[in-house]
């Protein structure tokens, strides 16, 4: 086969707060899909993908789990790794940003972007989301809230470093019109030239001094290097970029990226940030960014919090990994969001994979042994009948391939299975139980079964990149050693006096939609965790017996000798008291001030660590961790919650 060069290609590098679900996953599903095919059709394949471990979230929750952030990430990474080979994806490298190589590269680009001036140190006030670790500006929000998760945002005040994007801005503006293929699809493209862009870009926030838990600026390490340039970087240091010139020769020869495949919610990082910092480092640009759909469970965004979230290991246990990974490519358009339910997951397994697929392959085989026992002589026996089916296959080849450059990877697998329907409707047509009742029929029957398997050994090709391990075991069914590119690309390479297996297996079942959903269902519900349980009841004379109060926060400060305690002073009425509360993990005192909060105001006094506390403040925390000041608006301090 022809060698047409390099390909390498990317995702976006997963956050390694907790298990991916199925939208997670789809993304490498389909970076694997088209890996494969790039590597089946003559392409030197590199695939890289990872986990992003750094950050103010990630540091929450290893604290809340009572474990270092590097224990923590070091857990979830192997979980994201886990699914990812439990889905049988083929990526060459699998980086982690706390790998030393990568935090090295990081220090080093930081530095450099500052002494060639792209980087200076100066203040940030600005609205802060904590679970996007974003900043955004009033004109930005949604309702008041972040664009991105829709959840509250807050004021806040930090020294940061900023890098200088304006100074690249124009030049980025050119690529991009110059480019027309550089952002995929157009949709995105548009809407990062005129919502980001031609308005003017703001200088970018790249250090952060309110939380630890990252890659230390070199020359002053009480910054760490915010998320842009320590994520998106590992684009290059995966494959050996120095900062310092001595880039290794897998950088020489795979950068720039052919390809980053993302989720469309991160597509501004990777075709604004990401290229501008590339230009900095005078670095090539990627070919290619495409910013793919979401998967949706049914209408709504998966969200854990919402509790609808389905992973990739449950649908597996139920129905295999290539019929999770059909679903997921086969299921999503190009541009728009696709859907996912068990329910759909079921009728799609029945429609296509058993009835159209599955069945096809095994009533072949079934034939060839029955009639020929299951080995057949030279086809000699054609009828125009024949052409026709030979067109569809040709014509299946050239449209998968058309479809895959166009990153249409739906459309791609449909191409195929026409060419499958086809063969389906060949054996209607060409109704061999007939034939087979005459023997003066036997060499059209000979010659009818042998197109037949050669049909499903180039649909099978066609498909070995989206569902590999079904295509190994067709490939093994029908005996072929050719399964290779160039070998579908003519009609007949199917081996001729070729014996088929004697046993054909099933290869997707047909499922009972009901039965398949009470197992799912009683699966699942043995998956939750035990159900809610309150401690013992009280009676209202019990509940009385606490003063809660609503109080104005005037001032917050850390405790200075503790760092998990703020110390409060809180007006209630015409009383100012202290609350030492222990909630700096979660909260920076400036956030609190001037804000309505509960708290327990005949609860004995105690001192902790030096500082008195008359009183407790009252929090909300979720199973997951996330905790809340239970605050009020309109009621005046002093008030009684009752």
């Amino acid at each position: 086969m022809e060698n047409k060069g390099k390909y390498y290609i990317t995702t976006a590098i997963a956050y390694a707060s907790g298990k991916p679900h199925i939208g997670n996953t789809y993304e490498i599903i389909m970076a694997d899909a088209i890996a494969r095919y790039k590597r089946l059709t003559g392409y030197d394949v590199f695939f890289q993908t990872g986990t992003d471990e750094h950050g103010q979230k990630i540091e929450a929750k290893a604290n809340q789990a009572g474990v270092t952030p590097k224990e923590y990430v070091d857990k979830t990474a192997a979980v994201v790794k886990e699914i990812w080979d439990l889905m049988n994806t083929s990526y060459d490298k699998f980086i982690r940003t706390t790998d030393d190589y990568h935090e090295k590269q990081v220090q080093k680009i930081f530095e450099r972007l500052y002494k060639q001036g792209d980087i200076y140190k100066s203040e940030y006030e600005g609205l802060y989301c904590t679970e996007c670790e974003a900043f955004w500006t009033e004109s930005q929000l949604v309702d008041g809230k972040c664009p991105d998760c829709g959840r509250e945002v807050h004021k806040e005040k930090e020294e940061s470093y900023f890098f200088r994007m304006s100074k690249y801005a124009d030049r980025l503006i050119k690529y991009i019109e110059d480019h027309p293929e550089f952002i995929q699809p157009e949709s995105r493209k548009n809407e990062m030239l005129n919502n980001f862009l031609k308005p003017g870009l703001q200088d970018l926030c790249v250090s952060r001094t309110s939380f630890k838990w990252g890659i230390p600026v070199t020359f002053d390490p009480k910054h760490v290097i915010y998320v842009w340039i320590d994520a998106l970087s590992n684009y290059i240091t995966g494959i050996g970029y120095d900062c310092d010139g001595n880039s290794s020769e897998q950088f020489k020869k795979y950068w720039p990226a052919d390809l980053h495949l993302i989720g469309k919610d991160i597509i501004r990082f990777h075709t604004i940030y990401w290229p501008i910092m590339l230009l900095a480092l005078d670095l090539p640009l990627p070919k290619q960014v495409f910013g793919h759909p979401w998967m949706l469970v049914g209408e709504d965004k998966i969200s854990k919090s919402r509790g609808n979230a389905i992973y990739a290991d449950d649908l597996a246990h139920f129905f295999g990994v290539d019929a999770v990974r059909y679903f997921a490519l086969s299921e999503m358009p190009f541009a728009q969001d696709g859907s996912i339910t068990w329910q759909l997951v079921i009728e799609r397994i029945n429609s296509d994979l058993a009835n159209i697929y599955g069945n096809l392959v095994n009533r072949t085989i079934a034939m060839t042994n029955k009639y020929f026992g299951g080995t057949l002589s030279e086809p000699n026996c054609y009828e125009p009948l024949d052409d026709e089916l030979k067109n569809v296959a040709m014509q299946a080849v050239k449209k998968v391939d058309e479809k895959m450059d166009q990153l249409r990877i739906a459309d791609a697998i449909d191409a195929a299975f026409d060419l499958l329907r086809r063969c389906n409707k060949y054996i209607d047509e060409t109704s061999p139980w007939l034939l087979a009742k005459d023997e003066a029929n036997k060499s059209r029957l000979n010659t009818v079964l042998y197109n037949l398997l050669e049909g499903i050994r180039i649909a099978t090709v066609l498909l070995s990149s989206f569902i590999p391990q079904t295509a190994q075991e067709v490939f093994k069914q029908i005996n072929t050693v050719q399964t290779d590119y160039d070998s579908i690309l003519t009609w007949g390479n199917y081996e001729k006096n070729n014996t088929v297996t004697a046993q054909p297996k099933m290869l997707f079942a047909r499922l009972d939609s009901v039965k398949t959903m009470e197992e799912v269902n009683k699966y699942l519900e043995a998956k939750q965790p035990e159900k809610m349980t309150f401690k013992e009841e009280v009676n209202i004379d019990d509940f009385d017996k606490l003063d809660i109060r609503i109080g104005t926060v005037l001032q917050c400060n850390k405790h200075p000798k503790a760092d998990k305690l703020l110390v409060f002073k809180i007006k209630c009425g015409s009383e100012v008291r202290q609350i030492v509360s222990g909630i700096a993990q979660y909260y920076k005192p400036e956030q609190l001030v001037g804000k309505k909060v509960a708290f327990i105001a005949n609860l004995a006094p105690r001192t902790l660590r030096g500082e008195q506390s008359k009183g407790m403040i009252l929090s909300a925390e979720d199973e997951n961790g996330k905790l809340e000041v239970v605050t009020v608006n309109d009621v005046d301090d002093g008030a009684s919650i009752r």
